[in-house]
């Protein structure tokens, strides 16, 4: 598969996942998102038509996000998303979006030696996890892969 096939399949998945957790599963009444690697605020923008009366909290190394796509400052979190995400565990967030693979397996299992366990401690009970790379945790019940999606490709759960 080309890297662009693969990139398509992967926003594709991403899509759908958020576009079935909005219009079949819904969120928790309460609880604010957390997204967790902003990028260029393509996704921030599907999350804000999806849920237009959610506060959404983006996190990032720094802004990239292009100015039409951008968060309020006072939504965005800067710096190491390791650290800065540690202030947001027990937040009960309704829904946490982590696309933070950079597509290299090494630096991908040290990203999931802290990334599961920051999630799981973002979300309130029954809420949700939506996430490029496959959060293993006793706390995450994995949900049924959707037929759009490739096995493998991404991944969303419900916090038990």
């Amino acid at each position: 598969m080309s890297r662009l096939d693969s990139f398509i399949s992967r926003m594709t998945a991403q899509r759908d996942i958020l576009n079935h957790v909005e219009g079949t599963l819904g969120l928790p009444t309460e609880g604010d998102i957390f997204e967790v690697g902003l990028g260029n605020g393509r996704t921030y923008s599907h999350l804000r038509q999806l849920f237009p009366d959610r506060r959404i909290i983006a996190f990032d190394r720094y802004m990239g996000a292009h100015k039409t796509e951008a968060p309020e400052p006072e939504d965005v979190v800067l710096g190491e998303i390791k650290e800065t995400g540690q202030d947001y565990i027990g937040k009960d967030a309704a829904l946490v979006h982590a696309d933070i693979g950079q597509g290299y397996p090494e630096k991908d299992a040290v990203t999931l030696t802290w990334l599961p366990q920051m999630v799981a401690g973002m979300l309130a009970q029954g809420a949700y996890a939506v996430s490029g790379l496959p959060l293993i945790h006793p706390e995450l019940e994995e949900l049924p892969r959707l037929p759009s999606v490739e096995e493998g490709r991404y991944f969303y759960y419900r916090k038990r």
